[in-house]
């Protein structure tokens, strides 16, 4: 009984995650013959392989959202209130298939993106205007995810790396198939550059809403809202203050290091279970 509910969440888990189309996607990464972007001893198929990525995940779309025309580009050209789980789907595969996918497989889906990109643009809600494209705000959103990674991989990823440099590195290489230039290769590189963004954040209405539709609003099957409660209060807590503060998030720093933290690894253990 044990072991059919383990698979049972685990199928869930997975069709929510990456699609019920998973195995299938799984088989043509994997088993694709060719050359890859990363060795198999490479720190980014470490990170990317440990359940810390549940976590940061979504610390990325929250941080992300604190750049108005990043968060603009979102709400007027996304789907994410109504199809949430296909844009996650989407972003899995994407970041499947340029970890573990052959060099083509991954350069195809960068230019996929990039012709994606190319078609969304318009006007923010301060009169700005935008585009997906433009490489500071890719700029922006290649930062947000990678410091995301890797700080909850850090934190409660089931072995830490000793070489977190390394992780930065990788993530580089995408970026620079993508087309920018100079993302940074060092952990202090990142820090230096998330720091020099932070003049143009600011928690605008969208953003809020967002946040509020993404910790305690996104559909789900009962089963998995306690789950997901921890796993939202987990994300918030690995935020900064300064990006806190305009998304309206609450500052508990006795209660997350401590009950939010037992809470988290608990869930990591948890979540290791039901997919082992």
């Amino acid at each position: 009984m044990l072991e059919a509910l383990r698979r049972q969440l685990s199928n869930g888990l997975f069709e929510m995650v990456v699609g019920p189309d998973r195995e299938e996607q799984a088989q043509s990464i994997h088993n694709a013959p060719g050359p890859r972007m990363f060795a198999d001893d490479r720190p980014i198929r470490h990170v990317h392989a440990d359940h810390a990525m549940f976590i940061g995940g979504l610390r990325a779309l929250l941080l992300q959202s604190l750049h108005p025309l990043a968060m603009a580009a979102v709400a007027q050209h996304s789907d994410y209130r109504t199809d949430p789980w296909g844009r996650l789907q989407r972003t899995s595969l994407f970041v499947g298939v340029t970890t573990y996918g052959t060099k083509a497989d991954a350069h195809k889906a960068i230019d996929k993106l990039a012709h994606i990109h190319s078609y969304i643009h318009g006007t923010a809600s301060d009169g700005r205007a935008y585009r997906a494209d433009d490489p500071h705000l890719l700029q922006w959103v290649h930062v947000a995810e990678v410091d995301s990674f890797l700080r909850c991989h850090r934190r409660y990823g089931e072995k830490p790396l000793d070489d977190y440099d390394g992780y930065v590195a990788d993530m580089a290489v995408i970026a620079r198939a993508m087309g920018l230039q100079d993302p940074p290769e060092t952990v202090q590189e990142l820090d230096d550059r998330i720091n020099a963004y932070r003049p143009e954040l600011k928690g605008t209405q969208e953003a809020r809403e967002a946040a509020r539709f993404l910790l305690l609003k996104a559909p789900l099957p009962f089963v998995a809202k306690g789950p997901y409660a921890v796993l939202s209060a987990t994300a918030v807590a690995t935020l900064p203050v300064w990006a806190r503060i305009p998304l309206r998030l609450p500052y508990l720093p006795i209660s997350e290091a401590t009950g939010v933290k037992l809470a988290g690894h608990a869930l990591m253990r948890g979540l290791r279970w039901v997919t082992s």
